[in-house]
């Protein structure tokens, strides 16, 4: 949700205390010790950054005051006796590699506050010696490592915040040592450990914050393990850990009487509710995303329980909705339930926020005049509401989002606008609305997301160009940025006044009765991204100098003639095909793709002599197509070749099998009761050839089965088509004997680059859940079923495919293998986190689907088009490029070090880093990430799986592969880094087996021979080392590439390694 109810009373004495530092010497006599400030000056030389020149400006000599020796310096405290009792330096940006066992020195210090900063660095034992310290804040930096148990030493410590960094391991044990702590913060860190054994150990704390963690375990104790903790705590956070079990026992719940926040959303905790009628103080109630089942207890909903936010998402509750009449509720969110029945008794007016959406809940939709007038956020989509708006006595002068999406409402849309002045996002789709759009949806100052679609909604655009008499001027500029009126019908031109909404970002107009020309005021939008004008009458010329923002462009199914603008030539022929057969399109070969039988919706039957003729002429053509594509896969089954093809894993299998034009294939289409399809086009060891000079060494890992539908009793033939869900592809492949003069990497054979049916028939569509992580991106899961595929790889995770939606848009989506992701809950929490992270070199994750088979895992990202650095280095004769200079290769390494760093500080590795997951986009080779993070969506199983990949293929850190359970770390990313620099140097795969005068190694072992024995030159790559870029930054290169190998304990971080590639000169 996007509000929330933020409690801090539990924080309130902890920030009393802060600021009793920083008066704590007003007017006290300076005198710290020649030991004090020697600590100081060493703990400054950690400070590399100080962007308000806050310290490393004021910490001088120069500032000193021989009749107040106590340093008057930023940040730093002393007490009446003169030692130093308080460094904090929160909040200024700080940044550098800090050695905090430099202030042991301060033997007085009580506060070491550090927080919001960029410092990073381990916390070392030796603070644990350091008794006097009371008050512990390094939050948000990037400090790293495990926590050393000896803070449990730390026995006058009342608030510890190591929130927001990089710790990882068990947290340290017993921290019953810790009696006065009373705050107890370490969410946002990679910790683990048995939540019943801390929660034992806790005696006196009032805030606990264990939230986005790894913790285990379950919370149902008996009262006697939990006593000393539930008689004091009052904030409760244990949300997104991997917690099990049922709830806190009936006896134990009861115990917690100060608690005023429980937060256990994100979880995997199942069973029934207890009564939390003896919970007087229980202000925030977080059970969101878990396995909860049965009826909400009552109390939650009553007066007798003074609750401000309650969230029961993302469960299976079930039961109806009696009675609520609390007088304290702001937030209320029972989404994706299980609720049915109707609303009765239901008193809401004290509420901000409610969602109940995604439940079964039915009646009239006048259950609204129950709400107040301080409602904000109201959601009921996906419920079975009905009635209408259009008598509803609506005050909500403060609702900022209304959505009533997928309901069974009926009758005119109101203005509801003017009962809603303050309305930002309004979502009315698929319900049965008619008659035409009010006025003011289009004049609101306000709006800035609007979707009617799906409705029965009639007559013009309510633009002041569209004739509508309901009001007299358009304000200038309207803030409005998404549209969304397709499937309805809707008619008449495209108003001109369209050029006044200059902040839009999508129109989606598709599956109306619009007709007219376009207007040429679509140019002024120089923020769409998203266009979709197909299913309509327009006709006339499309503008020129459309916005060059666009990613998403559709015209098809008009009928517009003249030219295609030269900024709108890039995108593919579905962006204007079928219809608009006046249309000049460069390239349009429509015949050819037509046949045999290709029959558009809008088509229309010709009979005519000379369409006969053209028939006759395209069917002998796409004959000898046919016949052309049979010698060549004969051809390629006999000789070597390699070609790589990007996708959102990156995979580059050795084969790009394209869909043909012959047919529109579904992507989505699942066959049932039909028997996978035996093996056709698949290659046997025999076909695997030994390269001679350059291998790929496995980064063509799969070759795909393609075929024809088998129906059952059919026996196979050599054009039975891969079932999508049943017949994955297959993996072959060996290792050439260790004495092969350069290298034993497989050579795999592609399926050259010619049109495949690839098409499965089934009446079975699409019944589970498209979700967005990118609002930008608009369709649905039908138009993702029907859309084309191509097959673009597999790899340990699934098979990945290219798919064009109607709109042109293309997606690649990667196919999940059954068994190997985690439940939906687990799932969609880790997605989401994964598809939070933007930066322009890594590839977005944008959706996700969850189907209601096990089989229908699907991850979905935008098609980047290029070619995976592994194919840049490896690609054999005949090239499509040319070799990549040395300046290129540092640049991609640079630029990839820049993404580690960026996934690493934000506490995710990549897990899965290889040549074919860097892909080399446009013609300047911008390095594009991708296929990263995704073991965080795995089964062990799956996990286990990926390092088995990897270590096939050079790329696992040694002590992953001997670890009991291998979890992948920023550590083990950073050998992979490591092996990927040999290889950009060498050209030279890690998978390759090199004899030499040592006898048979591996590509790392060669490297590190030839730089003992003093020829690292050697090893580099003839197209580099022969030229006349500098062999010095080659050398520089190679020793960086050398210490990513080292062991885990020696090998340095991402951040260093980052630093040391910049620091190359050219």
């Amino acid at each position: 949700m996007i509000f929330r109810v933020v409690v801090s009373a539990p924080m309130n004495s902890f920030t009393l205390t802060l600021l009793y530092w920083f008066f704590v010497l007003a007017g006290s006599a300076y005198s710290a010790t020649e030991s004090e400030l020697r600590s100081l000056y060493e703990f400054k030389k950690g400070i590399q950054t100080d962007p308000l020149r806050k310290v490393l400006d004021t910490w001088t000599d120069i500032s000193l005051n021989q009749a107040q020796p106590c340093p008057p310096w930023t940040g730093v405290y002393c007490n009446d006796g003169g030692n130093v009792v308080a460094v904090a330096l929160d909040g200024f940006g700080l940044g550098g590699e800090l050695k905090l066992n430099t202030l042991t020195g301060l033997t007085a210090l009580q506060n070491l506050s550090l927080a919001n900063n960029d410092f990073t660095g381990r916390v070392p034992p030796a603070l644990g010696a350091m008794s006097s310290l009371q008050h512990l804040d390094l939050s948000a930096n990037r400090f790293y490592g495990p926590i050393p148990s000896r803070i449990n030493d730390l026995w006058g410590l009342n608030y510890l915040n190591l929130s927001r960094n990089l710790f990882k391991g068990g947290f340290p044990g017993p921290a019953s040592n810790l009696n006065q702590l009373k705050v107890f913060d370490v969410h946002y860190n990679q910790l683990w450990g048995h939540i019943s054994d801390l929660l034992q150990e806790f005696h006196n704390v009032e805030y606990v914050d264990l939230s986005y963690n790894e913790f285990f375990g379950g919370i149902e104790l008996g009262s006697d393990n939990i006593s000393s903790l539930s008689n004091t705590v009052r904030h409760l956070n244990f949300s997104h850990n991997n917690l099990t079990g049922r709830f806190f026992k009936a006896d134990s719940i009861g115990l917690f009487r100060n608690l005023q926040v429980l937060d256990l959303g994100g979880n995997q905790i199942t069973g029934e509710l207890p009564s939390f009628g003896s919970l007087p103080n229980l202000r925030v109630l977080r059970l969101a995303n878990n396995h909860f089942f049965g009826e909400i207890p009552e109390e939650l909903l009553q007066s007798s329980i003074p609750m401000e936010e309650l969230d029961l998402s993302g469960n299976a509750f079930t039961g109806s909705i009696t009675g609520i009449n609390s007088t304290t509720l702001k937030v209320l969110n029972l989404s994706s339930n299980g609720m049915s029945g109707t609303l009765q008794n239901v008193d809401m007016r004290s509420c901000v926020v409610v969602d109940l959406s995604r439940n079964k809940i039915s009646g009239d939709i006048s259950m609204l005049e129950n709400m107040g007038t301080a409602l904000e956020v109201l959601d009921l989509s996906s419920n079975n509401f009905s009635g209408s708006l259009t008598n509803l006595n609506m005050q909500f002068e403060r609702l900022t989002t209304l959505s009533l999406r997928d309901n069974l409402l009926a009758g005119s849309l109101p203005s509801i606008l003017k009962a809603c002045p303050r309305l930002s996002t309004v979502d009315l789709s698929q319900n049965d609305f008619s008659g035409s759009i009010p006025g003011s949806f289009f004049s609101s100052l306000t709006l800035t997301r609007l979707n009617l679609s799906r409705n029965h909604l009639n007559g013009p655009i309510p633009l002041q160009g569209g004739h509508v008499s309901e009001f007299l001027a358009l304000p200038p500029d309207l803030p409005i940025e998404n549209v969304d009126l397709s499937n309805n019908s809707l008619s008449g031109s495209l108003p001109r006044d369209i050029g006044n909404m200059v902040e839009l970002k999508l129109l989606n107009l598709a599956k109306n009765e619009f007709s007219g020309e376009l207007p040429g005021e679509l140019s002024k939008l120089a923020k769409l991204k998203y266009l979709d004008l197909s299913g309509n009458k327009f006709k006339g010329a499309i503008p020129e100098q459309l916005p060059s923002s666009l990613i998403v462009f559709n015209v098809s199914y008009n009928d517009l003639s003249g030219s295609v603008p030269d900024n709108l030539k890039s995108f593919p022929m579905t962006s204007f095909r079928p219809g608009n057969e006046l249309l000049n399109l460069p390239n349009d070969d429509r015949a050819r793709s037509s046949v045999p039988g290709r029959i558009p919706e809008q088509g229309k039957s010709h009979t005519s002599k000379a369409h006969i003729r053209i028939a006759i002429i395209v069917a002998s053509v796409g004959v000898t197509l046919m016949i052309v594509f049979v010698l060549l896969v004969y051809h390629q089954t006999h000789h070597k070749g390699f070609h790589g093809r990007n996708g959102f894993g990156g995979e580059n299998t050795g084969t790009d099998v394209k869909i043909g034009r012959f047919t529109r294939p579904s992507f989505l289409n699942f066959q049932t009761n039909v028997q996978p399809p035996p093996t056709s086009l698949s290659f046997s060891n025999d076909h695997l050839l030994t390269s001679q000079s350059r291998s790929l060494s496995g980064q063509a890992e799969f070759v795909p089965e393609i075929g024809k539908p088998v129906l059952p009793g059919e026996a196979a033939t050599s054009s039975t088509p891969m079932n999508l869900l049943d017949n994955q592809p297959t993996t072959s492949g060996r290792k050439s004997s260790p004495g092969s003069p350069l290298s034993s990497s497989p050579r795999f054979i592609e399926a050259y680059e010619q049109p495949v049916i690839l098409d499965v028939y089934s009446p079975d569509r699409l019944a589970g859940e498209l979700f967005f992580l990118d609002a930008s991106l608009q369709f649905t899961a039908e138009e993702l079923s029907r859309a084309p595929a191509e097959v673009l790889g597999r790899s340990s995770h699934g098979t990945l495919y290219k798919a064009t939606l109607d709109s042109g848009h293309m997606l690649t989506v990667k196919w999940l293998r059954v068994g190997l992701v985690k439940h939906k809950k687990d799932f969609a929490k880790e997605v989401k986190r994964i598809g939070s992270i933007r930066h322009p070199n890594i590839v977005p994750l944008q959706a996700y689907y969850w189907g209601p088979r096990e089989q229908e895992r699907l991850l979905l990202a935008d098609y980047v088009q290029g070619d995976s650095l592994a194919l840049h280095l490896y690609e054999s004769t005949p090239r499509r490029y040319s070799p990549l200079s040395f300046n290129q290769r540092l640049k991609v390494a640079v630029e990839v070090a820049r993404c580690l760093l960026y996934l690493h500080d934000r506490g995710l590795p990549h897990g899965n880093l290889k040549p074919t997951n860097v892909i080399l986009a446009g013609p300047e080779y911008h390095p594009r990430l991708t296929d990263y993070s995704l073991h965080r969506l795995m089964t062990p199983a799956g996990i286990a799986e990926q390092f088995l990949n990897m270590g096939a293929l050079g790329y696992r850190a040694p002590e992953l592969a001997t670890a009991a359970k291998p979890v992948p770390s920023f550590k083990a990313d950073v050998y992979a880094f490591g092996v990927i620099l040999m290889e950009m140097l060498t050209r030279r795969s890690a998978g390759d087996i090199i004899s030499g005068q040592s006898g048979a190694v591996d590509l790392t072992d060669w490297v590190r021979l030839c730089d003992q024995e003093g020829r690292g030159m050697d090893c580099i790559d003839r197209d580099i080392a022969g030229g006349e870029e500098p062999s010095k930054a080659m050398d520089e290169l190679l020793a960086i590439s050398l210490r990513c190998i080292l062991p885990v304990n020696e090998r340095p971080n991402i951040r260093q390694v980052f630093d040391n590639l910049c620091s190359i000169s050219l």
